[in-house]
């Protein structure tokens, strides 16, 4: 799991042309529900280590935010081979986090 935000470092093409797993996260450091959700997040990325997770800094005009239509944050968004399986806005208890890796690993 990664741990912090960092800057855009790849598009929407890029995204799409991903041929595994992997968990977009979209928000800022000083965002107090982003920090809020790590407690829920960590122990489940735990439990899939072949996700790749991408904690990307979002904010206004921000193009793959945009991209993914991203209004809240933390917004999670869980893509299969770049198809968008889920996504979380604001998750608030581990049991969602859980349904959305379950979706995305297709065990569910």
């Amino acid at each position: 799991m990664q741990t912090t935000y960092t800057a855009e470092t790849f598009d929407r093409a890029a995204v799409e042309q991903h041929k595994g797993l992997q968990v977009l996260e979209f928000g800022t450091g000083w965002c107090g529900h982003c920090q809020a959700a790590q407690r829920l997040l960590a122990p489940v990325f735990a439990e899939y280590p072949q996700v790749e997770h991408h904690k990307i800094e979002d904010g206004p005009g921000r193009p793959l935010g945009r991209a993914f239509r991203v209004k809240l944050w933390p917004t999670l968004v869980f893509l299969r081979k770049g198809q968008e399986v889920a996504r979380l806005v604001r998750p608030g208890d581990v049991g969602q986090v859980e349904e959305a890796f379950e979706q995305l690993a297709g065990e569910g």
